[in-house]
């Protein structure tokens, strides 16, 4: 076994008080990394919130419900979910959507409101169907709305 040259077998140990220190050290290099990540994530949400509630739809926004669409066409299926956004951003952070109560669509804002004002000028007359659903429930508390459009023939 190679001997380290630096090793001094006769000297001290390092004390438990030396000890203690490095691990609460440690500790609080690790909340403080937590801390500024915690941060970084408010901030995006932050910076999410305003563009949701500031911007309008964009063009590329809705070719990519396009494409969503033209996807699940050629899946087979009849309905895909075209947009999704945090239900803290509805007025009443998501309850008349997860409650399916007939009037969610006053508590929508900003781009899910101008999404959902697209959808009844340009969907609805073209025979399609607009639901929205809480998709996630992180701590058990709703977290995504889902826009599903879906244009399967009616049932008889």
């Amino acid at each position: 076994m190679p001997e380290n040259k630096d090793f001094d077998p006769n000297a001290a140990p390092i004390s438990a008080e030396q000890l203690r220190m490095q691990m609460l050290e440690r500790e609080m290099a690790e909340m403080d990394k937590e801390r500024k990540l915690r941060a970084v994530q408010e901030q995006k949400l932050a910076d999410l919130a305003a563009d949701f509630l500031e911007k309008h739809v964009s063009e590329e926004e809705i070719a990519v419900v396009r494409r969503l669409v033209a996807s699940a066409v050629k899946a087979g299926k009849f309905e895909a979910m075209v947009y999704s956004f945090p239900s803290s951003l509805c007025t009443d952070n998501g309850r008349a959507i997860n409650n399916a109560d007939r009037d969610w669509p006053e508590t929508l804002q900003g781009k899910a409101r101008e999404f959902y004002e697209r959808y009844q000028t340009f969907g609805k007359p073209q025979g399609y169907k607009l639901k929205a659903m809480i998709i996630n429930f992180p701590g058990g508390m709703p977290g995504d709305v889902g826009f599903f459009l879906d244009w399967a023939p009616d049932k008889v």
